[in-house]
């Protein structure tokens, strides 16, 4: 009884195995477009692209077109930011230029608390 049992395991095991690895299931069929069939190595850039990974360059692009400088933005675009009021942004626009955007807290125009939640929405531009 178990040999019995073992071997109808072992033979569906192969033919699972056998079906998994036949090339006839891995294969996708393409429409025919006036009368010909499209090349077989068209469709293999597409499987490709899908699973290529982004490349770093235009996600690192995204975020730096969203910062605002600091050496240049006006009162009411410093206002924009989280915990800048009038007070600071007039003494941000009073202790121009920046050479770096650490210079706020290091000047003593606002606290690490705020530059701490606006540090990565801006930068200091250099002409």
């Amino acid at each position: 009884m178990r040999y019995a049992k073992l071997a109808s395991l072992t033979a569906a095991t192969l033919a699972l195995g056998l079906l998994a690895s036949s090339p006839s299931f891995s294969q996708a069929t393409q429409p025919a477009t006036g009368g010909k069939m499209a090349p077989a190595a068209a469709t293999a850039p597409k499987a490709d692209s899908k699973m290529a990974p982004a490349p770093k360059a235009e996600t690192k692009a995204a975020p730096k077109a969203d910062l605002l400088d600091i050496n240049s933005a006006s009162a009411d675009e410093l206002k924009a930011l989280k915990g800048i009021g009038d007070a600071y942004s007039a003494a941000i626009i009073k202790g121009r230029p920046y050479k770096g955007k650490d210079e706020l807290v290091q000047k003593k125009i606002i606290p690490e608390k705020t530059y701490a939640e606006i540090k990565d929405k801006i930068i200091a531009k250099q002409k």
